[in-house]
């Protein structure tokens, strides 16, 4: 005859269980590749617009963290576009006029690990008939107004074209930052900084892909504080040093921590801008820097900061001021 099980083996066997339900539960995070690490995620809030007759504007919100290399965008099973991870849109060309295209994105990290694919999204090229070489009048009544500390609502009147708007651009600067139908008059742009000042624009496109003029800039200032200590180069250093009968001054910073690549640097002296950096092919993650003359005289003290341009196209806050002085030891 089986007896019931003493209180203490049922103790035991209950914390079996549970030891094995707490390991197969951490099994299934999705997270982890096998090696340690752990893989990006999926990018979010992707989507896909027709530009032309032939190239659709695929967009997508920027995962968190600074280890992704660049993302890369599929139309259907083929990679047609690396993206670099300071960007979160790419307008993807070469494509036929009244076809049907789906479109995903991947990121992929600094050490090379690929993510799993975002959601599908469709998108339709529109027709082209025969050759157009007219483009859409200017946008008009631009308007805007800032929703939040990182969001800002434009609205414009439509433009007019003898075969149709396709899409309007939008543009922050000279950078060209968003896009939507060309039945839609209104936009919103995220991802901005607080206590900010932004110039945005907007142009139509035809089928064709005809660009109209700029309409009017819409100036908006980001409501909040900035005091740019979240966007300014951190442990900045600065020597000087004499060689080949002059003085030279050497400074070094750690990078800020942003969502995308920083690719230029301004370096202020005494004040003002002496000079800029810009990085034409692999940029630091780690630190940076930087060497520039400073002259034959010895005993000449200066101050000298540094600030990045961040990937919105702003300026970010500058570095803690550091005074040199030459010939000093």
């Amino acid at each position: 005859m089986r007896g019931v099980p003493s209180p203490v083996a049922l103790c035991r066997r209950v914390a079996c269980c549970a030891a094995l339900v707490l390991v197969a539960s951490c099994g299934w995070t999705g997270a982890d590749d096998g090696e340690g690490g752990r893989l990006p995620g999926a990018p979010t809030g992707v989507t896909a617009e027709a530009g032309s007759a032939t190239s659709v504007h695929v967009m997508w919100n920027a995962l968190p963290g600074d280890d992704i290399s660049h993302y890369e965008v599929y139309r259907g099973a083929r990679k047609v576009v690396d993206v670099p991870a300071s960007r979160h849109m790419v307008d993807v060309t070469r494509l036929r006029p009244s076809t049907a295209y789906a479109f995903s994105v991947r990121a992929r990290g600094d050490d090379g690990r690929l993510g799993p694919p975002s959601r599908e999204v469709r998108a339709t090229t529109p027709a082209v008939g025969a050759a157009d070489r007219s483009a859409p009048t200017r946008p008009g009544s631009m308007r805007g107004r800032a929703a939040g500390s990182r969001v800002v609502q434009l609205s414009w009147s439509a433009s007019t074209d003898d075969r149709g708007v396709v899409s309007y651009d939008i543009y922050q600067g000279g950078t060209k930052v968003h896009s939507v139908g060309g039945n839609q008059t209104a936009a919103v742009v995220t991802g901005l900084r607080p206590g900010t000042r932004y110039a945005f624009t907007v142009r139509a496109r035809d089928a064709a892909d005809n660009l109209s003029p700029a309409g009017t800039a819409v100036r908006l200032t980001t409501p909040g504080s900035d005091d740019g200590r979240a966007t300014a180069p951190g442990d900045f250093r600065a020597t000087t040093r004499r060689a080949d009968g002059a003085f030279h001054i050497d400074l070094s910073w750690v990078p800020p921590r942003t969502d995308g690549v920083i690719t230029e640097y301004q370096i202020h002296l005494d004040g003002r801008p002496a000079t800029s950096l810009v990085y034409g092919g692999t940029v630091p993650r780690g630190r940076a820097t930087y060497s520039f003359y400073a002259g034959p005289d010895s005993g000449v003290t200066h101050r000298v900061r540094v600030r990045a341009k961040l990937p919105d196209g702003t300026w970010g806050g500058f570095s803690a001021e550091r005074t040199v002085t030459t010939g000093a030891r």
